[in-house]
């Protein structure tokens, strides 16, 4: 006679947070866009030494910004703007293409909570920001173009500070967005724009009064000021403030995510 009390299944104890579950859907992200590291990580190095290359030829050797060379000035910008792009780039187009394919139901049927969703998807996201970041770092100082940062502690703060802040705007563009020319949309006339005219390749003391306060009131401007600040030791706006700044945008970005992954707004419909 079988044993009618022999349990064939394996019960899975799942806690507040499913750790097993977000580290899976973690690394597979990361898998995701390392499986193309050309496209991903390489391209925007090179992307990066290429607007080096450009400058320095165009650009007269002897200017430059509070006594430091223009292209000193230049590079550590350079750096922050393709890690958060790639940032943003990452988490919306896994989105999109979830939807697209409509592999979005799977992860909305998986046991995984709004929270952990938004968390795994963001920190691939930074991940990400990460590789073009070091890729670009080891590049650059290899040249002799950069030299290793002043305030280490601040690089690393602003790099993640920045790259989450864009990750979590790529996941709430991606939900928004329907198809791709949407997503597009996003990127070359939100995110593009935003990271040009943040002080990536000048002083925003060089602005008159009016685009000065339009600045001041662009997040990226401080990712971009404070990871310059971590290798020159210059800034427009102190670190402290812009770090600041970007922690209650992440808090204020990372809640507004939260509330739309729990309304399942474009998701589920």
């Amino acid at each position: 006679m079988r044993n009618k009390n022999i349990n064939l299944g394996i019960k899975r104890e799942v806690g507040r947070v499913n750790w097993n579950g977000f580290f899976t859907l973690y690394i597979k992200e990361v898998k995701r866009f390392t499986n193309v590291f050309l496209q991903t990580i390489t391209a925007p190095m090179v992307t990066t030494l290429l607007f080096v290359i450009v400058f320095s030829i165009a650009i007269d050797r002897n200017a430059g910004f509070k006594g430091i060379p223009f292209i000193n000035f230049l590079v550590p910008g350079l750096i922050m703007m393709s890690v958060i792009q790639n940032s943003f780039a990452n988490v919306s187009s896994a989105f999109m293409t979830a939807k697209v394919q409509g592999s979005i139901v799977d992860l909305l049927m998986s046991p995984l909570g709004p929270i952990e969703i938004l968390i795994a998807h963001a920190l691939a996201g930074v991940t990400r920001g990460l590789c073009v970041f070091i890729g670009s770092f080891l590049l650059l100082w290899s040249l002799g173009i950069l030299s290793f940062p002043d305030h280490f502690l601040w690089m690393i703060l602003f790099l993640f500070q920045g790259a989450f802040a864009l990750a979590i705007i790529g996941m709430l563009a991606g939900i928004w967005a329907q198809k791709f020319d949407q997503l597009a949309i996003i990127s070359n006339f939100v995110i593009q724009p935003l990271a040009f005219l943040s002080g990536t390749f000048y002083s925003i003391e060089r602005l008159p009064d009016t685009l000065k306060i339009v600045a001041f009131c662009n997040p990226i401007f401080y990712a971009i000021d404070g990871f310059r600040y971590s290798f020159l030791g210059i800034s427009d706006a102190s670190p402290i403030q812009g770090s600041l700044i970007l922690f209650l945008c992440n808090l204020g970005l990372g809640f507004f995510a939260w509330y739309v992954l729990k309304t399942g707004y474009r998701l589920r419909s």
